[in-house]
């Protein structure tokens, strides 16, 4: 496993002429190469010469004071589903490999790229962003840090991204959430991930799966990692996260649905995350949220994924239904057989469920629940389709409530060192983003406590 250096942390470093740029580029290209190591399939493209000649100039221009941000050197990892000029973006799918190269990068990899950001390559995802748990039949499926021997799944759909963290092959990765691709990986290796309220961060240049539910974040080995990215990506300023403190916050944690069918790991790590933010000073309330429990009817013929994805894909899959993944390519073609009228059925429920659940939740300073209720799956019990398709609902039902708000949410680790990673979720409705970094922030080392 890598070291635990924060953005904050590489940049002090970097100021003080401690490390270079073309160190912490060489250092993480060296574990992708490893042969060991898990780079192969966290990667699915590695761009050494380029990252290595970013990072020169980065540190000349760091000699000169000309660096562009704080951050300027520090080598990050991008998902496969953002254009980067003159690269193919495949979105994690061999159907888009002859692709003619972007012409220009994706508005997020633009204000990275400006920020001075080294991008070491673009990172394994499940095909099209369609799944929670980070299976991929074309370029194999990175293992969970947490149990290699076993074999477990990462999570999805930002498999690569979390994988490239915590093997030390970046510092921070791009990613996506429609359903929780950014929180569940995040939760499954013991990271953090963050969901922002989805219209604060531009899409373009991103291939969509749900155009009303796609979000762009990212993932990170802290709160302030993501804290940072986040005011980068989305142009606003940085939250700050002095002072923060759980002392008088009022969390409610809803009893419908989410904490269903926990195992016993995710139940006693919850519980014990419970404890130690009341006994930080937090004021917990357990209440109803009838909302949550309408989601799967809601979705019953879809939802907006297969309806909004299967228009994007009928192309493609008039002319090359072999190439995809049959297991993504049966759920995008759900949306085959949905009406205009179940569209603005579906437009309709939303609405009322964004009203519902507002209401309810705006006497709290946040929601809180598991962003999982089970942890990491083994890769061995998923080879049959009706087991992958119950275990893969299972893992996104959690994160999906948030996205079906058009809330912001963040997961922050709630397991102890060297035990089965779980994530707690922290949520609130659009635009509570910044008060999300704040009481993610405060909550952080108490959740760490040994």
């Amino acid at each position: 496993m890598a070291s635990k250096e924060t953005l904050n942390s590489l940049s002090s470093d970097l100021a003080s002429g401690r490390t270079t740029s073309r160190a912490l580029t060489e250092a993480c290209l060296a574990r992708i190469e490893d042969s060991a190591g898990e780079g192969s399939r966290t990667f699915i493209q590695v761009d050494k010469a380029v990252a290595l000649a970013q990072a020169d100039a980065m540190d000349l221009m760091r000699s000169k004071g000309a660096e562009p941000s704080p951050y300027a050197g520090i080598p990050i990892s991008i998902k496969d589903l953002f254009d980067i000029r003159g690269q193919v973006t495949r979105a994690g799918a061999k159907v888009l490999s002859d692709a003619p190269p972007a012409l220009e990068d994706a508005a997020a990899v633009t204000r990275l790229r400006r920020a001075g950001f080294v991008f070491i390559g673009r990172t394994n995802m499940s095909e099209f962003a369609f799944s929670g748990l980070g299976l991929n039949p074309h370029f194999g499926t990175p293992r969970n840090p947490w149990d290699r021997q076993t074999g477990r799944v990462p999570g999805g759909s930002s498999s690569g991204g979390a994988v490239s963290i915590t093997d030390g092959m970046a510092y921070a990765t791009l990613g996506t959430d429609t359903g929780g691709s950014c929180r569940i990986p995040a939760a499954f290796t013991g990271i953090v991930g963050f969901k922002p309220t989805a219209r604060r961060v531009p899409l373009q240049g991103a291939v969509p799966l749900s155009t009303t539910l796609d979000s762009v974040g990212p993932l990170a080995r802290s709160v302030a990692c993501c804290a940072a990215l986040d005011a980068i990506i989305s142009g606003e300023a940085e939250t700050n996260l002095s002072g923060v403190s759980l002392e008088g916050k009022r969390f409610a944690v809803p009893h419908t649905v989410v904490l269903d069918g926990m195992d016993e790991i995710v139940s006693r790590d919850f519980e014990r995350a419970l404890s130690r933010l009341s006994a930080a000073g937090a004021r917990i309330s357990r209440i109803d949220l009838p909302e949550f429990a309408q989601i799967a009817t809601i979705n019953a013929k879809g939802g907006f994924t297969a309806a909004e994805s299967y228009a994007w894909h009928r192309p493609l899959l008039a002319a090359h239904a072999d190439r995809y993944d049959p297991r993504i390519r049966m759920r995008i073609e759900r949306g085959q057989s949905m009406t205009a009228a179940d569209y603005l059925d579906l437009i309709a429920a939303r609405r009322s469920y964004i009203a519902g659940v507002t209401k309810r939740i705006e006497p709290f300073d946040a929601i809180i629940f598991p962003t999982v209720p089970i942890v990491a799956p083994k890769l061995s019990d998923l080879m049959e389709d009706d087991a992958f398709t119950s275990i893969n609902l299972l893992v996104l039902r959690n994160s999906t409530t948030i996205n079906m708000l058009d809330g912001c949410a963040i997961s922050v680790p709630m397991s102890d060192e060297g035990a089965p990673p779980t994530g707690l979720t922290i949520a609130r409705a659009g635009g509570g983003d910044q008060a999300i970094f704040r009481l993610a922030a405060a909550a952080e080392p108490v959740l760490a406590a040994a």
